[in-house]
């Protein structure tokens, strides 16, 4: 049987900075590559590339022979919420 491990966007994301960064990334009018051409749709670039990460990396707390503790969960958790905090900014 394969182990399944949970996902970060399956246990917690940090939605207050990607939805700053996403209304942000919407309101840019110039000097940004999503302003060459109008799009009725747009879909915030900021949004994707949280989503896209988030998919990708693993909970801590599917790893608990490494973070062993809630604590240690959370100090992983708040490291990658950190990085995705970086990863949304254009």
């Amino acid at each position: 049987m394969t182990l399944y491990r949970k996902k970060l966007i399956e246990v917690a994301l940090p939605l207050e900075a990607i939805n700053a960064a996403s209304a942000r990334d919407k309101s840019i009018r110039h000097g940004h590559p999503s302003t060459l051409h109008l799009w009725w749709a747009r879909r915030p670039l900021a949004a994707a590339r949280a989503v896209l990460f988030a998919q990708l990396v693993d909970d801590p707390s599917s790893w608990p022979e490494l973070f062993t503790t809630e604590e240690a969960q959370n100090h992983e958790r708040q490291r990658l919420f950190r990085l995705i905090e970086e990863l949304v900014v254009w």
